[in-house]
């Protein structure tokens, strides 16, 4: 098989993911696009800088190569919006641990439930499956 055949077969089936509903594949692709979110995101490990961005969020996001999108993403805790702009959940979970929040609220505000209702979701056996197959055929 030659390279540029491979390269084509690659790109078709990395694209598969992205009927999935709710599902972001991290690709080098993605990873390009969030690379300046992401070492955003990782400065958060260190408490100087957590103190920093605590103190002026919108200061300390004008020293990143952010673009209007990211910043304002980041200021309204919209992590749907952030892992569509490429960021990593990964590196996100230093944001969400700054703000004192437990992952599985984070998670939580990334769907259609409350909190409580999330966790009952997930005790009980998470979401179904069903209907949830594809973007193209309208789930």
């Amino acid at each position: 098989m030659s390279d540029k055949k491979r390269v084509r077969d690659i790109h078709a089936y990395l694209e598969q993911f992205e009927d999935v509903p709710g599902t972001r594949v991290y690709t080098a692709a993605r990873a390009r696009k969030g690379y300046h979110i992401n070492q955003f995101a990782m400065s958060l490990m260190k408490a100087e800088n957590r103190e920093r961005f605590k103190a002026d969020e919108r200061a300390y996001l004008d020293e990143w190569q952010l673009s209007d999108e990211a910043k304002d993403a980041v200021l309204a805790r919209d992590y749907n919006a952030l892992l569509d702009l490429g960021a990593n959940i990964y590196f996100v979970s230093k944001l969400i641990s700054t703000d004192g929040l437990s992952f599985a609220e984070a998670v939580a505000s990334m769907t259609e439930h409350n909190f409580e209702d999330y966790k009952a979701m997930m005790a009980a056996g998470g979401r179904s499956p069903e209907g949830l197959r594809s973007i193209k055929g309208k789930y």
